[in-house]
């Protein structure tokens, strides 16, 4: 038996509708999109503006941790330098929104 058929089987409520019965399965529902799904869409939203928004010069901060400020940017990856000189390759969607601007500082 599957839930739907488990659902559909219970008696329903005395003197009310079968829209009754389900309504506590609406309500969580209601409750796991409005505290869960869409605080994530907003978040994700948020972070491809951040992602877009990126220049030439600007420090970030990537998914792994690495520290850097971009020298290149491509189509769907940045060249970034990190200390030292060194220049890495990375994919725009390894570019952390952590407050990249607040941890770096002006060491450079």
């Amino acid at each position: 038996m599957n839930l739907l058929n488990v659902l559909l089987m219970a008696p329903p409520a005395e003197g009310g509708s079968g829209i009754g019965a389900f309504l506590p399965l609406i309500l969580i529902v209601v409750v796991f999109y409005m505290f869960f799904i869409r605080p994530q869409m907003k978040k994700q939203k948020e972070l491809r503006k951040y992602r877009e928004n990126l220049k030439k010069g600007d420090k970030i901060i990537t998914i792994g941790g690495i520290h850097g400020r971009i020298v290149e940017e491509q189509e769907r990856t940045f060249t970034i330098e990190v200390e030292g000189g060194n220049r890495l390759r990375i994919e725009k969607s390894a570019v952390a929104m952590d407050g990249a601007s607040e941890q770096l500082g002006d060491k450079r």
